[in-house]
């Protein structure tokens, strides 16, 4: 354990550019002329040259020839910092899907265009959810002139309210399933109310028409008094699918649900079942939304829908991403996520701006952790990201450095001066001409330095490199 903290900063450095030597190879490598077909290496050799460069690399930072060096305790700024990847984030982004198999008649945009929330961007002529939609009209018609209600008598009255329930039990099962279809979990619970919420005001409905039914079958109400009742519920239920099916019908015109830039197309192939999807299954009362359409697209081919084109339900038409507050996503190790709050300051480097910094504050740390890559357990951090130039986009890598502590005016010392011994923090420092091991207790560690907050004045004479080549009572040199 002596040597975990010894010469940190050196291998830091050392290693940091190791992995900008890598790192150029890597990016450069795909961008060489090809070599002729029996002198071009294979994807093995290469991953072994890389690993090989890698290994000797590494080598020269840990066998670098390191004399004793004696200085001086000093009084600094000490700042700790946590080096995250991580990467950048669009405030939101909504894909709108086709809620149902049509044509897009009416395309109102293009790629890179700017909408607001509520903008018309497209538009579906779907003549099955127009027929349902109605159809529905028709029976709500029927059911407000009391063109469904049964004869009078308690065989009928009987028939048409098990008719009734079993229609309506139907179709919010239908709806449940369709619910149950959805990835996100917000928009589900949303549907899962929207649909408790219908089937409740119909049972209310269903329950007063058989307590209607009760009282006349004991003789204190006549049948008359039931069939309003029962001619209440099927009103209902028809006014409930009329509802449902003009949803539909007004879902096919597709409006921005947020302001943004537009990307035609879908972020990803498919999407999930819409809100439209659920309320055109439940008005149906029959299966379940058909699977978003697949595009393979064609070489060179755009696999952007166009205008007049036909699609099935669930093709994404078209993007809307939210770029007027960028964020980023970063992975904490496990180590390091209790040094980190809510304001705390960051550095950030991309991958795509070489050079170039940017700043970000945290804004939120998660509870649940995440496997990393890696294997070990990592929590992601969210980012506020301050604006910069060039402007990032979504999805570009960065690595961001957290300032999670910072000490001003310390006692501090090179952190190639601290020596681990049977679990205490010690340095080697000069007394009477020979060298003394001192315990000392540290307080923010640096990159280079650490602050110590006991065992050490400033000033005091310390061994600061080579610690691992000297003995307690040596010889000052």
């Amino acid at each position: 354990m002596s040597d975990v903290r010894r010469g940190r900063s050196e291998r830091r450095r050392c290693r940091r550019a190791v992995r900008h030597r890598v790192a150029s190879v890597l990016r450069e490598a795909p961008y060489r002329a090809p070599r002729p077909a029996r002198a071009r290496l294979r994807p093995g050799v290469l991953a072994l040259g890389i690993v090989t460069l890698i290994t000797l690399a590494a080598a020269a930072c840990d066998n670098e020839d390191k004399g004793v060096t004696v200085g001086a305790a000093t009084t600094g700024t000490v700042s700790e910092i946590v080096e995250a990847p991580g990467s950048v984030t669009a405030r939101s982004a909504a894909t709108l899907s086709a809620p149902a198999a049509g044509t897009l008649t009416d395309l109102r945009v293009e790629a890179g265009d700017q909408v607001r929330k509520g903008d018309v961007v497209a538009v579906i002529d779907s003549p099955e959810l127009v027929a349902r939609r109605d159809a529905a009209a028709k029976a709500l018609d029927q059911a407000s002139r009391g063109g469904g209600t049964p004869t009078v008598s308690l065989a009928g009255y009987t028939a048409v309210r098990k008719r009734t329930d079993k229609q309506a039990a139907s179709a919010f099962d239908d709806a449940r399933a369709a619910a149950g279809q959805v990835a996100d979990p917000r928009t589900k619970a949303v549907l899962l109310k929207q649909v408790d919420a219908a089937e409740q005001q119909y049972r209310a409905a269903s329950a007063t028409a058989a307590a209607a039914l009760r009282s006349v079958q004991r003789g204190v109400a006549s049948l008359g008094a039931a069939v309003g009742a029962l001619a209440t519920a099927q009103r209902l239920q028809a006014q409930q699918a009329y509802d449902l099916a003009q949803a539909a019908v007004d879902a096919l015109t597709l409006r921005a649900p947020v302001a943004g830039v537009v990307q035609l197309g879908g972020a990803a192939t498919g999407g999930g079942t819409s809100l439209s999807d659920l309320i055109s299954s439940a008005s149906a009362g029959g299966a379940a939304p058909a699977a978003p359409a697949t595009t393979t697209g064609l070489p060179g081919v755009d696999e952007a829908v166009p205008q007049g084109a036909y699609v099935a339900a669930g093709t994404p038409i078209a993007t809307i991403v939210d770029v007027s507050r960028l964020g980023l996503v970063a992975e904490v190790d496990e180590t390091d996520v209790l040094l980190v709050k809510p304001g705390v300051t960051a550095t950030v480097e991309l991958d795509a701006a070489s050079g170039v910094t940017y700043r970000a504050t945290v804004r939120a740390i998660d509870l649940l952790p995440t496997t990393s890559a890696r294997g070990g357990v990592s929590y992601r951090i969210r980012l506020d990201l301050a604006a910069g130039t060039p402007t990032p986009r979504p999805g570009m890598s960065a690595v961001v450095r957290l300032q999670v502590r910072q000490a001003t005016g310390a006692v501090t010392v090179p952190a190639s001066a601290i020596v681990n011994a049977d679990g205490q923090d010690t340095v080697w420092a000069v007394r009477d001409g020979r060298y003394r091991r001192v315990p000392v207790e540290l307080g923010v560690q640096g990159e280079d330095v650490v602050q110590v907050t006991s065992g050490v004045t400033a000033g005091q004479r310390i061994v600061v490199a080579g610690a691992d080549q000297v003995h307690a009572g040596d010889k000052a040199s």
